[in-house]
């Protein structure tokens, strides 16, 4: 923040202090700015977002506003925002969030609100999940807040990944109900496998074509986990191995519930129906981008 004014020349309130972070983060092609600043200002001074407006002319103390300085300086160099501080908000809960996960994004929300739909539709009485691939763990425990009684095998092939799902998972009170298991795709030890199978198999999974990463944001592209974006191919892999060993985890009832990237749903929904004797039930935009992003296929018996 070179070209911050010094403290001498004027009062650096909370205030002035969001204004001119907003418009210096702008100017360094930061997205979100007035967001970022406030949630930058808040984590240097030890308060929530909602304080700031309740205290605008309050002057943070000088030790604030150099931690502030120090984070400002990293954003504008298009460090995530949610890595600097180290939680993201998913559904309107905190999740911690490292280096080692995928930072958690409103588009995914519509995973977890298909997932939730489809087993209160079915009447599940004790519904039995898998997340594979679960990072921070945000789906899994954000379902666990909305289905008391159901159960979570989280998997990862990240053992630092599986850390941080199961921190999530103690701070909204759902460890009882979540398993993390360190595995590669859908090799599960047999041990976690319910008896007759998951009722839903669900799978943020890494989508992005290894071809089209270099098109990701930078800050996306060089501070997020490469494996947890790409699967070093086409993208659709993961939809394959859901496809060939999906079916001997599922119920006879059960479900596949995944997230796809732009432009991929008929590729993913080909994979899961003919490699994998699934049958699409429905496909689901989500509300930021309007864009097909969830498919709910069910198992054909």
């Amino acid at each position: 923040m070179s070209a911050q004014p010094h403290a001498d020349e004027s009062v650096w309130t909370i205030k002035r202090l969001l204004t001119w972070t907003g418009e210096y983060l702008e100017r360094q092609g930061v997205d979100e700015t007035r967001l970022a600043a406030e949630v930058l200002l808040a984590h240097a001074t030890n308060c929530r977002r909602i304080d700031l407006y309740a205290r605008p002319e309050d002057i943070p103390s000088a030790v604030h506003v150099e931690k502030f300085r120090g984070l400002v300086k990293l954003a504008a160099r298009h460090e995530p925002i949610a890595y600097l501080v180290g939680v993201k908000e998913f559904l309107s809960l905190s999740f911690k969030v490292t280096r080692d996960v995928l930072i958690p994004r409103p588009e995914t929300e519509t995973l977890v609100e298909a997932v939730v739909d489809y087993c209160r539709e079915r009447m599940f009485g004790r519904p039995r999940l898998v997340d594979i691939g679960t990072g921070s763990g945000c789906i899994a425990v954000a379902i666990l807040t909305q289905l008391e009684n159901a159960t979570v095998v989280a998997t990862d092939i990240s053992q630092e990944a599986l850390d941080v799902a199961s921190q999530n998972a103690a701070q909204h009170g759902v460890s009882d109900r979540f398993e993390a298991v360190l595995a590669d795709r859908l090799a599960l030890p047999t041990e976690v496998v319910p008896s007759g199978g998951f009722d839903v198999l669900m799978s943020n999974p890494p989508y992005v074509a290894q071809e089209d990463i270099s098109e990701l944001p930078a800050n996306v592209r060089d501070c997020e986990p490469t494996g947890a974006l790409t699967d070093g191919a086409d993208g659709l892999s993961f939809y394959r191995s859901i496809a060939a060993s999906g079916p001997a985890l599922s119920a006879s009832d059960g479900a596949v519930v995944v997230e796809i990237g732009d432009g991929q749903a008929d590729r993913a929904k080909d994979a899961l129906e003919n490699d994998g004797g699934y049958r699409q039930v429905r496909r689901l935009a989500d509300t930021v981008t309007g864009r097909e992003r969830v498919l709910v296929l069910s198992r054909v018996t």
